[in-house]
């Protein structure tokens, strides 16, 4: 069954590629949500395990929707132009060696200093619009979210794409980060669900202390 679905995705992407990668990102980043909602629910329960009544779990499909047309109308299309992109120019221009530890490394650091921050700077920016927020309440809420969720993903990313750029064929690694996405899809989804939580609040100090000690010397 798996290795059948596999070899249809594989003619899909061969005939439909930028489709079919519009298509799967918009449904992991769906699929992530609903993970990301259970996470928090789970969450929630465990702050309040003295309460008479246990809230069932129920799933905001109208999130899950607003989540999945980010997989569609932004991560599938501009994330299948980008590892295209991407790759053409570091052979071509750059004139790097494919698999070289230098090819990988300036592939790695492009990602996460270009795509990387516009990814997550577009999604909280879309969600806010999407949830109905005004225009200083999106700015406050991306303020809140860009930088603990740029720290935290800071720490992994640049792993997955290394296996990614070094093993992976072009042809699949939006693939291979889709698969990843859908990891990263509840993480920043729970991210945004977390709204002003007590470790954001200690980030954000942290942040703001360092700030202050690196004015002062």
């Amino acid at each position: 069954m798996m290795l059948r679905l596999w070899k249809w995705y594989q003619k899909c992407l061969v005939v439909h590629p930028v489709k079919t990668q519009i298509i799967s990102s918009g449904f992991l980043w769906g699929v992530g949500d609903v993970a990301a909602q259970a996470i928090n629910h789970s969450t929630m329960q465990k702050h309040h395990q003295n309460s008479d009544v246990a809230e069932e779990f129920k799933i905001n499909w109208k999130r899950v929707a607003v989540t999945s047309m980010f997989g569609f109308g932004f991560v599938g299309p501009v994330g299948h132009f980008w590892y295209e992109g991407l790759d053409r120019l570091i052979r071509l221009r750059l004139q790097l060696q494919p698999k070289s530890m230098r090819f990988v490394a300036t592939k790695v650091a492009m990602d996460g200093i270009i795509f990387g921050p516009i990814d997550l700077f577009v999604f909280f920016t879309y969600m806010g619009f999407s949830m109905g927020k005004s225009v200083d309440q999106v700015k406050e809420d991306v303020k809140r979210d860009f930088l603990p969720a740029l720290m935290l993903e800071g720490g992994v990313w640049p792993l997955v794409q290394v296996a990614n750029f070094r093993y992976v064929p072009v042809r699949y690694q939006l693939l291979y980060v889709n698969i990843f996405c859908l990891l990263d899809s509840a993480f920043l989804s729970w991210i945004d669900q977390q709204q002003d939580a007590p470790w954001k609040q200690w980030l954000k100090s942290f942040l703001a202390l360092k700030e202050e000690e690196e004015g002062r010397s």
